[in-house]
């Protein structure tokens, strides 16, 4: 049955996972062997089953923030294995496992071994003694944005240690089915030395039962005698997280303290204590520096990798400056802090050929030698004196510099608070700040005017200096104390506004600066802060902000000062408005337009997006500040983006809209007119068969004419002086009239316009013939489905109008199809047969609502008598048979085909 060892989980924040850089290792200290307590015990990677390019199993070895760790190929199979090889042999306490965000292993297991042979199999897996395994967790609470750190405990005894990872966790990021680890932890103890202290413990029972007690109770609850603790400077997060120099100078620190305390120096040890805490919070800060750097380098923005670089170099001379390490240690680690000396190297002392070229130890960071720390005026007794006031919990006295400097604000706040404010200890600045902070909340109503101004004065000057403060708390601070003077100080003691105006045209330019500030909390901070003293009641009616605001940007100012100043314009702007607030429409269009031209394309894009809020305001006034909108003002992107704009806030379409509206209205024309035509092609087409079956019929009638005529009866064709084979020529098949107009095209339009048998349908626009119109309404038109038929007329109805229309009984009644043809436009019966139907149609005594006969009466009263029925009797009897009459947009009728074949 499998064990599962015993452990705990810690989910870790992601910091990002950029290429490997040389950190610490798990090597142990002197201090961890000398106290024989569990330590850090470091490895080598023997052998593994595989890896992906860039992410070899020996990226194990390194421990620091910015490392990769171990990957396996792509679609591997599984198990995958590595195998380390500690220092020593050892007994194994607790294993540490910081795992993938998503690249996770379904299960590792864990296998021990004394010794190899000569040969290694990597998967000869009996040579190995198996412990269990740990199960880890898929990471879907997380959504796969944090790492799990896996703690471990066993008790074992090996030199070698094996890990056989397990099938990975599905998820949408593991595209190729891998499995990863960060980073490996291994803390023990020599085994040699577990076998004393297992007799130890068996010496301190014994002495427990016989009353003996050789403990000193002094130390009794403290680490100092426990032989299972362990430090916490051993456990993986601290090296994950923490800058591999600081790392390395806090454990040096460590071992400074413990000596201290065996030694009952405790003042010092307590100012070591303090020291190391500082130092994790900066050494994690310069981590997270290294990983933004790096996350910058692998994205080739090589503008933000160069500051990140001097950012954390400035910070880690500030903060060694500040910490004055030079009183706490002694030479051996003067020489790998101290920022004035180039003559050591302040890294960790790595074997830097062994790593690969990519992932050797950058050059140390030093101090440049001209740079000096301390104040030239000071003397060396001066900085022996102002370092033993340190340690003593009192800032160093002020410099003859300093001195003449805050002249004036040692006289109104004492030299006490003006000293700390210029510490170069950090702390000491922060509480100077803040003691001026409750010292200004406790003064009391009724103090002389006078005096409450130079108070103020002198604050404002400490304010400004404060507000340079590279450290985050100090400037946090300053904002504090500066937002307390305007809003509660002057309104207490009913100062005027000149003395609000002197606190704001004092710090605003200052403030301003800090929003080009390389750290992105302070830049922001800054903004903040501007934005929201200038909505204090106090400052709005100074107006004094937004003309800072609006001063044209600098040519060689830096990317993040110009882009924080367009922002808090732009912010400001909805805030404030252009009316009694300091920002005029001409302030602010010369503002940004002159923007437009910066070199910066975030500035260009929110000079454009203001631009276009003004326009909104005030339309007309904004164009005046423009070139005119022409063809050649368009060529410049920003101002097409910026008409368009107004185009869109006037409703008005762009130009971009026009031409698509444009290209779609002509392709729809085009679309339309082919489908026209082809529409068309097909009616004459179809019409051409017609004529051509038509002239099939009417040659074989031929055969009997001929007869006749053999016979002595003469045929119309001969009558008419026409050749038997062109009968059918310029012949309208269904009125019968003939015409030299009757070409193809001219048939065409005597179709469309003017046959007197046919119409055209009302709802779908085809031409069909009159005889048939009721059949094509109920079966054939595009709207048929809205057509009833009535029972009693046999006529087309529409259906909404077909219930009153049968209830009114005002129709007049059909008769039987035998007995008379039905006019679907007169409603009147008549005689039945087709000769009927012609003689309805274009007779004059006939249909008088055929509107086509009505308008050629009206045209030609005075048609000669007798060449109509001349010409109809010319026809052959079945002329109108059998046609597919063609229409323009219609298409062609179905039902006179249908008449044809009744024919």
């Amino acid at each position: 049955m499998e064990s599962s060892l015993p452990g705990e989980r810690c989910t870790l924040a992601l910091v990002g996972m950029p290429m490997a850089v040389p950190g610490t290792t798990g090597i142990p200290h002197a201090s961890a062997q000398t106290c024989r307590m569990p330590h850090k015990i470091g490895f080598v990677v023997v052998s593994s089953s595989g890896h992906e390019d860039g992410f070899s199993a020996r990226e194990l070895m390194i421990h620091a923030p910015t490392v990769s760790g171990w990957r396996s190929p792509r679609f591997c199979q599984f198990p995958q294995e590595i195998v380390l090889q500690m220092v020593e042999r050892c007994r194994i306490r607790k294993l540490q496992l910081l795992a993938h965000q998503y690249m996770i292993s379904s299960k590792i297991e864990f296998y021990i071994s004394e010794s190899l042979p000569e040969y290694f199999v990597p998967y000869q897996a009996e040579r190995f003694r198996r412990l269990g395994y740990v199960s880890l967790c898929d990471n879907e609470k997380t959504g796969c944005k944090a790492r799990e750190l896996k703690s471990v405990y066993v008790d074992a005894v090996g030199q070698f240690l094996k890990l056989i990872f397990h099938q990975n966790h599905v998820n949408k990021y593991n595209i190729y089915n891998q499995v990863a680890l960060v980073a490996i932890n291994i803390i023990g103890d020599p085994a040699d030395f577990s076998d004393e202290s297992n007799t130890a413990s068996q010496e301190k029972l014994i002495d427990h039962y016989l009353g003996h007690n050789s403990e000193d109770p002094a130390l009794e609850g403290t680490y100092a005698r426990k032989s299972d603790y362990i430090s916490p400077l051993d456990d993986l997060a601290f090296d994950m997280y923490q800058d591999p120099e600081v790392a390395q100078i806090i454990r040096k620190l460590d071992e400074r303290k413990r000596e201290a305390v065996q030694k009952e120096r405790y003042d010092y040890a307590k100012k070591l204590k303090q020291a190391i805490a500082d130092l994790q919070k900066v050494g994690e800060r310069l981590g997270r520096y290294e990983v933004e750097k790096r996350c910058a380098v692998e994205k080739e923005d090589y503008d933000l990798a160069k500051e990140k670089k001097q950012q954390m170099e400035q910070y880690r001379a500030e903060v060694y400056e500040q910490l004055e390490l030079h009183s706490l240690l002694d030479a051996e680690l003067h020489s790998a802090v101290d920022p004035l000396l180039p003559t050591t190297d302040p890294h960790p002392k790595i074997n830097a050929e062994s790593l690969p070229y990519d992932e050797r130890p950058l050059p140390a960071i030093r101090k440049h030698c001209g740079e000096a720390v301390v104040e030239p005026e000071m003397s060396n007794a001066d900085i022996s004196d102002s370092r033993r006031g340190g340690m003593l919990g009192e800032p160093e006295p002020l410099t003859e510099k300093a001195l003449r400097e805050a002249s004036s604000a040692v006289d109104v706040l004492g030299e006490t608070l003006v000293a700390g404010a210029y510490s170069k200890t950090w702390s000491y600045r922060e509480d100077a700040l803040l003691a001026l902070y409750k010292k200004l909340m406790e003064m009391p109503v009724g103090t002389p005017k006078e005096d409450l101004k130079n108070t103020l004065r002198a604050s404002v000057f400490l304010i400004r200096r404060a507000i340079k403060d590279i450290v985050t708390s100090v400037f946090q601070a300053s904002l504090k104390l500066l937002k307390m003077i305007i809003t509660l100080y002057i309104p207490k003691h009913k100062l005027s506004k000149l003395e609000t105006a002197h606190c704001v045209e004092r710090t605003i330019p200052v403030l301003l600066t800090r929003t080009g500030d390389s750290s992105a909390r302070l830049r922001v901070a800054a903004a903040n802060f501007i934005q929201e003293m200038a909505l204090f009641k106090e400052v709005k009616s100074l107006q004094i902000i937004p003309s800072y605001l609006v001063q044209p940007l600098k040519a060689n100012s830096s990317v993040h000062l110009a882009m924080s100043q367009m922002g808090l314009l732009a912010r400001l702007l909805k805030d404030l408005g252009t009316g009694s607030s300091g920002f005029t429409i001409d302030n602010v269009m010369k503002f940004s337009v002159s923007a437009l031209e910066h070199r910066v394309y975030e500035v260009r894009e929110t000079a454009v997006r203001i631009i276009l809020d003004m326009y909104r305001q005030h339309q007309a006034s904004i164009l005046e500040y423009l070139p005119p909108d022409d063809s050649n003002t368009r060529k410049n992107i920003l101002y097409k983006t910026i008409f368009e704009g107004f185009a869109k806030i006037d409703g008005r379409p762009t130009d971009a809209e026009m031409r698509a509206r444009r290209k779609a209205a002509t392709e729809e024309a085009e679309k339309q007119k082919k489908e026209e035509i082809k529409a068309l092609q097909g009616q004459l087409a179809a019409l051409k068969d017609i004529q051509a079956e038509v002239q099939e019929k009417e040659s074989d009638a031929v055969k009997p004419k001929n007869q006749d005529i053999q016979g002595g009866k003469a045929a119309p064709a001969e009558a008419l002086g026409i050749p038997d084979e062109h009968y059918l020529d310029n012949l309208c098949i269904f009125c019968g009239e003939r015409s030299e107009s009757f070409t193809e095209e001219g048939l065409d339009l005597h179709y469309w316009k003017h046959c007197l048998m046919l119409t055209r349908c009302d709802h779908c626009k085809q031409v069909v013939e009159i005889s048939s119109l009721t059949e094509h309404l109920l079966t054939e038109c595009d709207k048929k489905d809205g057509f009833g038929k009535c029972y009693r007329c046999s006529e087309a109805v529409f259906k909404e109008e077909l219930p009153r229309h049968i209830k009114n009984k005002d129709c007049n009644p059909a008769k039987p199809e035998k007995l008379a043809n039905r006019c679907p436009l007169c409603h009147e019966n008549f005689s039945p047969g087709e000769e009927a139907w012609k003689a309805h149609l274009m007779g004059p005594a006939g249909c008088t609502m055929n509107l086509r006969k009505t308008h050629i009466l009206q045209k030609a009263p005075a048609l000669q008598p007798g060449k109509s029925s001349a010409v109809a009797a010319s026809g052959p009897s079945g002329s109108k048979a059998g046609s597919k009459i063609p229409t323009p947009k219609g298409g062609l009728s179905k039902s006179s085909s249908r008449t044809h074949a009744k024919r």
